[in-house]
């Protein structure tokens, strides 16, 4: 990958973009020499959150109605929520399908093995038995997204962590900020500012190696790429187990029913302080 700067589209005028807030979805015990390689690391698990997000456009109603769990909390009915979109089939990403009652399901087209035979699958034991509805369910495939954008060369790409894992990249502002969901493309935020490496673990009885990721290599550009947006003015990068910032922002005003705030220039920041 080359390291040259990236960019990402400038905002139009009237520029639509996306309200983003964060859902609790539960927590998971890891260890850490599974997803991380660090100096003096051990093998006691670390609890990690379980983060979804909540995305809705600019110009959709704001739905008050109570509902069941985060999105009950929030005021947001799963009855009225339109696409959900599920980064990849792995347990601790589906959730319970049955609320959404007339939304339609996305999933990436590299998804559609384990959606068949999860047991034909890398690392069979990390999928869901729970299924979306078929009849309300798209596969997308890369010929959908076949674009360029910032970093990545198509806009639908390979992720590395498993078959069709799927990002999401929102604006979320009018005047050009950023948001890139990376779902399970990194389990921790020093993976993406380089301070941690992507670990595999060696069983001592089969020699066999296992990585957090079906592809490491893959995963390791895909991080590359993350770290690039992070380069660029008002881009952020939340991952779905990222728990700095989840320790940073538990209890704050990020989770719905609020949004996480946009990011705003840096001299903006700078010119409030020296007024002040």
């Amino acid at each position: 990958m080359s390291t040259q700067a990236c960019s990402l589209p400038p905002p139009s005028d009237e520029q639509a973009y996306m309200y983003v807030s964060a859902l609790e979805a539960g927590h998971l015990s890891v260890p850490l020499n599974l997803s991380l390689m660090a100096a003096n690391q051990s093998d006691v698990p670390i609890i990690f959150p379980s983060l979804a997000f909540f995305l809705r456009h600019l110009k959709m109603p704001d739905v008050k109605r109570m509902a069941a769990e985060s999105l009950e909390v929030g005021g947001v009915p799963p009855s009225s929520v339109d696409l959900v979109v599920l980064s990849h089939l792995h347990w601790d990403h589906i959730g319970d399908p049955s609320p959404f009652t007339t939304a339609e399901f996305v999933l990436g087209e590299g998804s559609k093995q384990a959606f068949v035979d999860p047991g034909s699958c890398h690392s069979p034991v990390a999928f869901s038995s729970i299924r979306p509805p078929e009849d309300r369910l798209r596969f997308v495939a890369a010929s959908h997204l076949n674009v360029a954008i910032g970093p990545y060369p198509r806009a639908m790409d390979i992720f590395g962590h498993a078959d069709g894992h799927i990002n999401i990249l929102a604006r979320t502002s009018s005047d050009g900020a950023w948001i890139l969901l990376g779902a399970d493309s990194a389990h921790h935020p020093d993976l993406i500012t380089g301070k941690m490496q992507i670990a595999c673990r060696i069983d001592v009885k089969t020699d066999a190696v296992t990585c957090a990721h079906q592809y490491k290599e893959v995963a390791e550009e895909n991080i590359r790429r993350m770290r690039s947006l992070l380069a660029i003015p008002r881009v952020q990068v939340l991952v779905a187990h990222d728990i700095v910032w989840y320790e940073e922002n538990k209890g704050k005003e990020v989770f719905l029913p609020y949004t996480i705030p946009p990011l705003v220039e840096c001299w903006i920041l700078s010119l409030g302080v020296m007024l002040g």
